[in-house]
């Protein structure tokens, strides 16, 4: 199966994944509620978790039509890798084959309003599993002959609070010019574009969308090179090699 064959209605996908991102959010925040137990703010999109299936599920599909058997794909269970840091990390999606590790995803998230804090966190936690999963691998902790594929997805909200610029403190030296009055919508595009060029992932995505459009699958991706096809199309060429027959 050719990536152009398998990807024909990408678009189409990819926007059914953003509205089913949306109505968990708004499902799981009223189910919440109706219970008696509604958490503050946006923190009801952190404790539902499963906002994110519908990328997984799109994923999965890729996957598969590469040419590798749903055996070998784990998106709900068994997702713990070794680290080096720490013992184990789970990710979100995982390949194991004949042994060997094929490829990681890891599929994030964050709608306001506290963009700041969760900002730091996200981009730590991206950060450190890489670290800790190459590390791991250079040491041995898995696989002796395939480097395996590292993905990294990420949607945020698309609202003032992503969108306006924000001021940076320099008490003693000064950030990189491109902080420099940026919002949180375009410092998470330049992290993705930094993971990926400074090889701690193999590709990244990263898409914008809001609360009330989202219900209906729209989306935007502000940067050509982390468009979700790009990072379909090297998942699905990784994939491929790896496949039946092979």
């Amino acid at each position: 199966m050719s990536f152009e064959r398998t990807v024909s209605n990408l678009d189409t996908q990819v926007a059914k994944a953003v509205q089913s991102y949306w109505q968990t959010r708004r499902m799981q925040a009223r189910k919440q509620e109706t219970g008696g137990k509604a958490d503050q703010g946006a923190r009801a999109a952190v404790t539902g978790g499963a906002q994110m299936n519908g990328f997984i599920q799109l994923v999965t599909e890729l996957i598969m039509e590469s040419g590798v058997s749903q055996e070998h794909i784990f998106h709900k269970k068994a997702l713990e890798l070794p680290g080096f840091f720490r013992p184990t990390k789970e990710w979100d999606l995982l390949v194991v084959r004949d042994g060997q590790l094929i490829l990681a995803l890891e599929a994030k998230s964050q709608v306001g309003p506290s963009f700041g804090n969760n900002f730091n966190n996200r981009t730590e936690e991206a950060m450190g599993s890489a670290l800790d999963l190459w590390t791991a691998f250079r040491e041995g902790a898995f696989n002796k002959t395939v480097k395996p594929w590292l993905g990294y997805l990420f949607l945020l909200e698309d609202c003032p609070g992503s969108q306006r610029p924000v001021k940076v403190k320099e008490p003693h030296f000064e950030v990189l010019p491109e902080f420099k009055k940026a919002s949180y919508a375009k410092r998470y595009e330049l992290f993705c574009r930094k993971l990926v060029r400074e090889r701690h992932y193999s590709a990244a995505s990263f898409l914008l969308s809001d609360r009330e459009r989202g219900l209906r699958g729209t989306y935007t991706e502000p940067a050509d090179d982390l468009a979700f096809t790009l990072l379909a199309r090297s998942l699905f060429a990784h994939a491929s090699a790896f496949g039946k027959g092979t």
